[in-house]
């Protein structure tokens, strides 16, 4: 999909809604100097291309009790043929160890972003738990019984000295 063409007033209610989502159109459109209907076209336009992608609540992980936060570098099985689970084969077609391991990070709840990485490593895991055993619990139990993963490397997060959702608009 192409670069939608974004004009001073887009980037000003994408910044405004970047640190506030719960706006009304009618603040927004104050705070841009726009009448209410024209405002909302241009949301509802930013939201049909996909520059929005949807509204959320961002949440405190200290206060629901997730205290540690890691980032694990997974490395995979490279080897060439099909994955094999405990259970043999997966379904008809055998998955690629890549293909085992995304569809398996998509139903662990700890690890709450995942990516594909150049270098060493196949993915980086950033992973957010209530403590150390909890990790380690984690770590034992799925990540390294997954039959597609053959080494992991950890670096655990001491303070948080930056950490944003909103992205720079230019």
């Amino acid at each position: 999909m192409a670069n939608i063409e974004l004009d001073a007033i887009d980037r000003r209610i994408l910044a405004i809604l970047q640190e506030n989502g719960r706006l009304s159109n009618q603040d927004i459109a104050e705070r841009v100097n726009l009448s209410p209907s024209p405002c909302l076209r241009r949301i509802r336009r930013l939201e049909d291309s996909g520059v929005i992608r949807g509204y959320v609540a961002l949440l405190d992980p200290q206060k629901l009790g997730l205290d540690l936060l890691a980032y694990v570098n997974v490395r995979l099985e490279k080897r060439g043929g099909p994955a094999v689970t405990r259970e043999g084969l997966v379904g008809r077609t055998a998955a690629t160890h890549a293909e085992l391991f995304r569809a398996a990070v998509q139903a662990w709840p700890e690890v709450v972003a995942c990516h594909a990485m150049t270098g060493d490593m196949d993915y980086l895991l950033r992973v957010q738990v209530e403590d150390m055993a909890h990790f380690s619990r984690f770590v034992q139990e799925q990540l390294l019984h997954h039959p597609s993963v053959i080494d992991v490397k950890t670096s655990f997060s001491l303070a948080a000295i930056k950490e944003t959702t909103a992205l720079p608009i230019l």
